[in-house]
């Protein structure tokens, strides 16, 4: 099956994230490591979320930008087509799982976490049950799947680029003035406190050839002072424990060194970082890594007693249920996505809203 996505290193940096993910989740379950409740090993799940953000400002802007140059315009239904399809399917598979584990007493649900992760805005619901916790963070994404294509409709090439700028720079302030000053929960989870993550993306690809015609950002790749961009991503990280500093600062440079690591890891796929990542395991577990994120959170329950969520059992079965998940819902959609596509919109050029780009520069500082 033709992967949405061939851009060198990007599955096994999804591998990366989903790993994250699945160790942070780990800690503190039966038979695993038990850490302080303090360490920073935990916070490594959102690191690994925060990857995932950024990779997906990166790969949709590139699907954007390459339909853009090939048609000289974007065709909405067809984006929107093509994510429903990919993320809704094995979601509401995902939900209806557990509204079945729930009505069985096994799993604790409220209706409103059901309503809020059907309806893709469970980043603003702070209550939200263990089960269906992470899916905030698909929440996040649906909403920028939603606003960033019709943005480039609307605005164009240069001033989209410049608003995903002005996301990057207006954030950090909102973050604080949230947690501070109006003492909302949720800040990290609500869109307009982490969609900077995702603007970093963006801005990476929409930059990604004029930056590969700087001298010295190139040789700054090739350095070996680079290893401190991603010892810099982690420590920053540990300031976790000082909220106006991790809102104020500590997200921009992770976001920022995320990006830059990205764009080595793309740039030099042949070298050895490049082979780990482009590896069969690496790809695999990438390409696995939607089901994965989907199943993890209900067995890697640190806060359960069931047998179901011990170490090695809850390992083996959050894989069993991944795996189901990719080969009977993934794929199969996938599949008929593309025999859908086909026959609604290869039958005429206007089947759908089509929505012509104004011409930009390359790259927004070109």
């Amino acid at each position: 099956m033709k992967q949405e996505s061939r851009i060198p290193s990007l599955d096994g940096l999804r591998a990366i994230a989903v790993l994250f993910v699945v160790f942070s989740h780990l800690l503190g379950t039966r038979g695993f490591l038990q850490p302080p409740t303090t360490s920073f090993l935990y916070e490594l799940g959102y690191l690994g979320v925060k990857v995932f953000f950024v990779i997906s400002g990166y790969l949709i802007t590139n699907l954007l930008l390459q339909e853009l140059q090939r048609n000289n315009r974007i065709h909405l239904g067809k984006f929107y087509f093509r994510r429903t399809f990919r993320i809704f399917p094995a979601c509401y598979v995902m939900i209806a799982g557990l509204i079945v584990l729930h009505g069985a007493g096994w799993i604790d649900l409220t209706p409103r976490d059901v309503f809020h992760a059907l309806s893709y805005t469970s980043n603003y619901f702070s209550h939200r049950s263990w089960s269906l916790g992470h899916t905030w963070s698909l929440g996040v994404e649906e909403q920028f799947y939603l606003l960033w294509p019709a943005t480039l409709v609307l605005l164009g090439r240069r001033k989209s680029f410049w608003v995903a700028a002005s996301v990057i720079l207006m954030c950090p302030a909102i973050r604080v003035v949230l947690w501070n000053v109006y003492h909302v929960g949720g800040v990290g989870h609500r869109f307009e406190t982490v969609a900077d993550a995702i603007a970093t993306g963006c801005l990476l690809a929409g930059t990604h050839d004029w930056l590969g015609s700087q001298a010295r950002y190139t040789k700054f790749l090739e350095s070996k002072v680079f290893l401190a961009v991603p010892a810099t991503v982690l420590a920053v990280g540990m300031l976790h424990t000082h909220p106006t500093v991790y809102n104020l600062i500590s997200h921009t440079i992770m976001n920022l060194g995320i990006a830059l690591c990205i764009d080595f890891c793309v740039r030099h796929h042949t070298g050895s970082m490049g082979r780990l990542l482009n590896s069969r395991p690496m790809v695999f577990i990438g390409v696995m890594s939607y089901s994965i994120y989907l199943w993890q959170q209900l067995f890697f329950n640190r806060y359960s007693v069931s047998v179901f969520t011990q170490f090695p059992v809850n390992l083996l079965l959050a894989a069993g249920a991944s795996m189901v998940s990719y080969y009977v819902v993934e794929r199969p959609c996938l599949s008929l996505r593309q025999n859908l596509e086909k026959k609604i919109f290869a039958r005429s050029a206007d089947a759908a809203p089509m929505a012509r780009v104004a011409a930009a520069p390359k790259a927004m500082a070109a």
